[in-house]
C-alpha cells in the first residue's frame, strides 16, 4: 500500500494533511535532517574563521558560497541521500558527516580539511541546535501568528458584543448580568497573556562536547577559548547559551515552551467549551455553509463541530505536549536515549495545536449572535437584582438585607418584577432617590462595567 494522505497512519499526515503543511516543512524527517546539514556547514565555517585553529584556514569567498547554498538549498534528493547513507552506518548524525564529505568531494578546499567536519562532536551538540532553531521557526512563524489571529478575533467579538446583555451562569445557575463582548475580552486577555509566555521562553543550546566539557576541544586545542568560541556559535543562531550541560542541553527550556504551549491551549478549550454551550443556549447562531452537512440521518442539525475539533485537538496536544515537559529535562547520568524518540514528536504535538487554533478560528467566523435571546433569558431573570438591592441596603445601614432577599428569591421559581417592586417600595430607611434608581434597574441594565471593559480589550 503506498503511503498517501489516504492510507497515511496518522491523521496528521492523512486527514489533516492539507492543514499542516507549514508545519511539516519544518518539523518532517527531511526538515530536521536539513537542520542537522545546516548546523554542520556553520561549524565547519566557524573553525575556519578561529585563528587558533591554524589547520583550517579561512575559506575563500567562492567556497563560503558554497557552503551556504548547500546548506540553504538542501533539497529532498539530498536528504534521501542522507537517508541511504543512514541506511548503511544505522546513525543519523553520522550520516551527514558522511553525506556532506560526499556533497563536497570536488571542493578540494574543503577537502582538505574534512577531518574538521564534525570536529570534536557529539550528536546532540547538532541536534540539541537543529531542534532549537525548528522550534524557533515553529513559534515565530506559523504558531505565535495563528494564535494572534484568535486573538484578534476575540478583541473584534468583544468590541461587537460589548453591549450585548446576557445571563452569566455561575455553577450553571442564573448569576448577574454581565455582557457577551465581555466574556470574550476575558478570553482574550488570558489568551495574550499566555501568548507572552510562550513568545517569552528563551530557548537554550550547547556546543561543548561529549560530557559537556570540552574534553576532545582541550585535547586537539589547548590553546583555544572554545567557551568562547561554542557562545559566539549558538547565540549566532538567536540561541541562549547554556554553559552547563550533560552530553544533551538539558530541555530545560524546551519544557518551559511546551508547558507554555499547553498553557494557552488550556485558555483555548476553556473558550471552546464556553462557545459550544452559547450555541447550545441559542445565544449564538452558526453561520451555514452550503453544501455542507451536520447530520447523516437529521437535516436540520448545523453542529459546533468546529469547537469540539479544537477541544479534542488541544487536548491530545497537551497530553503530548505535558509528559514531554516531564521527560525531557530526565536524563540517567550524562545521558541516555529516551529524550530522542520523545523529541521526534514534538512536531506531532504540534500539529495538534496548530490544528486546535485553526478550528478555533473557523468557530469563531461562523458565530452569529441572537441578542434576542440572550435578552429573553435576561427578562425571565429578575432574581438577579437580589444582589443589587440588598448591597444598597447595607450601604445605609440596613440589618438583614441579604436574609430578607434570600427569603424572597432562593430556590423560588418565577420571581417578578412587581416583587422586586414592592419589596423595593418598603425599604423605609432608604432615600428616595436611590429606591428610584433600583426601581429603574432591570436586568439588562445591571451590567456594571461591563461594556466599557468589553471595548477596552
Amino acid at each position: 500500500m503506498a503511503l498517501t494522505p489516504l492510507t497515511a497512519l496518522s491523521p496528521l499526515d492523512g486527514r489533516y494533511h492539507n492543514r499542516l503543511a507549514a508545519l511539516r516543512d519544518i518539523f518532517s524527517e527531511y526538515a530536521l535532517v536539513r537542520e542537522r546539514v545546516g548546523v554542520e556547514l556553520a561549524w565547519l565555517q566557524a573553525l575556519a574563521a578561529e585563528p587558533g585553529i591554524a589547520e583550517v584556514p579561512p575559506f575563500s569567498q567562492p567556497t563560503v558560497a558554497q557552503l551556504d547554498e548547500l546548506a540553504a538549498k538542501f533539497s529532498e534528493a539530498d536528504g534521501a541521500q542522507v537517508k541511504a547513507i543512514e541506511a548503511k552506518t544505522n546513525h543519523d548524525v553520522k550520516a551527514v558527516e558522511y553525506f556532506l564529505r560526499e556533497k563536497l568531494a570536488g571542493n578540494r578546499e574543503v577537502m582538505k580539511v574534512a577531518e574538521f567536519i564534525h570536529f570534536a562532536c557529539t550528536s546532540e551538540d547538532i541536534n540539541n541546535l537543529a531542534y532549537a532553531r525548528m522550534l524557533s521557526r515553529a513559534r515565530d512563524k506559523v504558531l505565535l501568528p495563528a494564535l494572534d489571529q484568535i486573538i484578534e478575533k476575540l478583541a473584534g467579538l468583544a468590541h461587537e458584543l460589548a453591549e450585548a446583555t446576557m445571563l452569566a451562569r455561575t455553577h450553571g445557575q442564573p448569576a448577574s448580568p454581565t455582557t457577551m463582548g465581555k466574556e470574550f475580552a476575558n478570553i482574550a486577555h488570558r489568551l495574550a497573556r499566555a501568548r507572552d509566555g510562550i513568545a517569552a521562553v528563551r530557548l537554550l543550546g550547547k556546543m561543548n562536547g561529549a560530557v559537556g566539557n570540552y574534553n576532545a576541544h582541550v585535547a586537539a586545542y589547548p590553546g583555544v577559548d572554545w567557551e568562547k568560541l561554542a557562545r559566539a556559535f549558538v547565540e549566532g543562531f538567536g540561541l541562549e547559551f547554556n554553559p552547563y550541560t550533560i552530553q544533551i542541553e538539558p530541555h530545560d527550556a524546551l519544557a518551559e515552551l511546551l508547558d507554555a504551549y499547553a498553557r494557552a491551549n488550556a485558555v483555548l478549550i476553556d473558550l471552546d467549551r464556553d462557545a459550544w454551550g452559547y450555541i447550545a443556549l441559542g445565544y449564538f447562531r452558526q453561520k451555514v455553509t452550503a453544501g455542507e452537512v451536520g447530520s447523516s440521518t437529521m437535516p436540520h442539525k448545523v453542529n459546533p463541530i468546529d469547537f469540539e475539533n479544537s477541544e479534542g485537538n488541544l487536548g491530545v496536544a497537551n497530553a503530548l505536549l505535558r509528559h514531554m515537559s516531564e521527560k525531557l529535562p530526565v536524563s540517567r547520568w550524562q545521558r541516555d536515549l529516551t529524550d530522542s524518540t520523545v523529541l521526534r514528536n514534538v512536531g506531532v504535538a504540534l500539529g495538534h495545536v496548530l490544528l486546535g487554533y485553526d478550528s478555533c478560528l473557523k468557530g469563531l467566523q461562523k458565530l452569529d449572535a441572537d441578542r434576542a435571546r440572550m435578552a429573553g433569558d435576561l427578562e425571565q431573570a429578575w432574581e438577579v437584582l437580589a444582589e443589587p438591592i440588598q448591597t444598597v441596603m447595607r450601604r445605609y445601614g440596613m440589618t438583614g438585607g441579604y436574609e430578607q432577599l434570600m427569603d424572597l428569591t432562593r430556590g423560588r421559581e418565577g420571581v417578578t418584577r412587581d416583587a422586586l417592586h414592592a419589596f423595593i417600595k418598603g425599604l423605609g430607611a432608604i432615600p428616595d432617590a436611590e429606591k428610584k434608581r433600583l426601581l429603574a434597574l432591570t436586568p439588562t441594565t445591571y451590567i456594571g462595567k461591563a461594556a466599557d471593559l468589553a471595548k477596552k480589550i
